[in-house]
């Protein structure tokens, strides 16, 4: 077991990095597109500012260190050359050529700009120095005397080898320079000058010049990043707008989703109590038909085979009665079928305004019935569609019969009005109540599937105290 210790260690250990990395990609992906922009687009440009920054600077280091060297060795290649011998037959120069030379950089422009002077041969032997002790002594070459044979103006700016300490020596920076002397009529090259001239203003220069490089870099930098980022931080706000948006729309489409499959499945309800309220009214108009007018008729048919009108022995009053009896036999028949015929054709309400449908159910309950009934109608109502219209008459007309039936007609009351942009409708009475469990009958329960049929609200309060009965519509006004 102790040999796989640290097996189980190292999986623990990588495991916990896992974790680790999993939860920085998740708090990475719930940043905005903009901060993550920021924080990744920043990185990157910074790194981007860095390595063309580098590559500026030292471009222009290099070229400015190039092009004042080659202007240096170009004043001193023109002091210095006519007084050299012919350095290709004499490897020594004379002492007049020393003491030349001696006074030409001792004093003047030259003396002052040059802090130390050296002539190369070709195999690295001193051919003359500021510091006589040099004279004579041979060295290895260095990589700037070799570029410099081989025609070009070698330069560096505070680079010494170990044994050089000339910038502590004159408290200045210096620039080193190899200038190669070419021989004026073959153009080869014959010897190597080598000199330090004082550099201090040429340093603020090239300071001041990649400052300058670096804060264009910066700057050029800066406003593309900030360009970049309004760009992102504008995109971002508008894809977070069109998300928050799509969300508002698909929350609203779940709803409206649901609202449909309950409205389906209350249209499919309501279609199947309809169905068997549909059933049920028939046979209770034809129970209706039966009982009453049907019975009346078959009795008037009786009556018309009594032997009064049969037989010979009968006086004309006798039949003179019978007569009278079989029409209001007849006459009561046929008020029953208007009585049935009244409750099942509704009146010309179609182009009837909501108030004068109230009225009228109103009326015709009183002049049926007898009693009294109270009509408030709040404010201005609107003018509802032919179907709430056939619903609002049926409401009044059943909600009536059932106060007259189960309330005694006490204190019945109609009342409309706008509640919450919906049209409500109450009628109620002072009765005693009922069960609506028990009582509610084909009238109610056709009103109530009629109702949210048409996406309305049936309410039924009732109890010792009276019944009320409430209708909701949402109604949009008719042109």
């Amino acid at each position: 077991m102790c040999g796989y210790r640290p097996v189980c260690r190292f999986k623990g250990g990588q495991g916990f990095m896992i974790r680790i990395l999993q939860n920085l990609v998740r708090r990475w992906s719930e940043l905005s597109l903009a901060l993550q922009f920021v924080v990744a687009g920043g990185f990157g440009l910074l790194a981007v500012m860095l390595v063309v920054g580098a590559w500026v600077t030292a471009q222009i280091r290099e070229g400015v260190i190039r092009n004042s060297a080659a202007t240096t060795a170009l004043y001193v290649d023109s002091v210095i050359a006519p007084l050299l011998p012919d350095l290709r037959k004499d490897q020594e120069l004379s002492d007049s050529v020393k003491q030349a030379l001696d006074e030409t950089l001792g004093q003047g422009a030259l003396g002052k700009r040059l802090v130390s002077f050296r002539l190369w041969s070709r195999d690295g032997t001193v051919l003359y120095a500021k510091e006589t002790e040099l004279i004579g002594r041979r060295f290895e070459p260095s990589s700037g005397l070799r570029s410099a044979f081989q025609g070009n103006v070698a330069a560096q700016l505070d680079t010494f080898d170990e044994t050089e300490s000339k910038e502590e020596a004159f408290g200045v920076p210096l620039l080193e320079i190899y200038n190669p002397v070419r021989e004026p009529w073959s153009g080869e090259v014959v010897a190597v000058t080598e000199f330090y001239e004082i550099a201090d203003e040429f340093k603020a220069t090239l300071a001041s010049a990649l400052w300058s490089s670096w804060l264009i870099v910066a700057g050029a930098t800066l406003a593309a990043f900030l360009l970049l980022s309004g760009i992102v931080l504008r995109g971002s706000r508008t894809i977070d707008d069109q998300r928050g948006a799509l969300r508002r729309q698909v929350s609203e489409l779940q709803g409206l989703v649901t609202q449909n499959s309950a409205l389906r499945m209350r249209v499919q309800r309501a279609s199947r109590r309809a169905t068997a309220l549909n059933e049920r009214y028939l046979r209770r108009i034809g129970a209706d038909l039966h009982d009453g007018p049907a019975q009346l008729v078959a009795l008037a048919a009786l009556r018309m085979d009594s032997p009064i009108f049969s037989g010979d022995g009968h006086s004309g009053e006798s039949r003179s009665t019978e007569v009278a009896m079989i029409r209001k036999t007849l006459e009561d028949a046929l008020r029953e079928i208007r009585g049935i015929c009244t409750g099942l054709v509704l009146p010309q309400i179609e182009t009837a305004a909501a108030p004068d449908i109230l009225r009228l159910a109103v009326n015709e309950h009183e002049l049926r019935t007898g009693t009294s009934v109270t009509l408030t109608l709040a404010g201005q109502l609107p003018e509802p569609g032919a179907s709430e219209k056939i619903s609002i008459y049926r409401f009044v007309q059943e909600g009536l019969n059932n106060a007259y039936r189960h309330g005694r007609g006490k204190d019945q009351a109609v009342s409309a009005g706008m509640k919450g942009g919906r049209l409500c409708v109450e009628v109620s009475d002072a009765g005693p109540g009922f069960d609506p469990a028990q009582v509610e009958g084909l009238g109610l329960a056709g009103l109530r599937e009629r109702v949210e049929s048409i996406g309305g609200q049936f309410e039924t309060l009732t109890g010792p105290q009276g019944t009320r009965l409430v209708i909701r519509l949402s109604v949009e006004e008719q042109a």
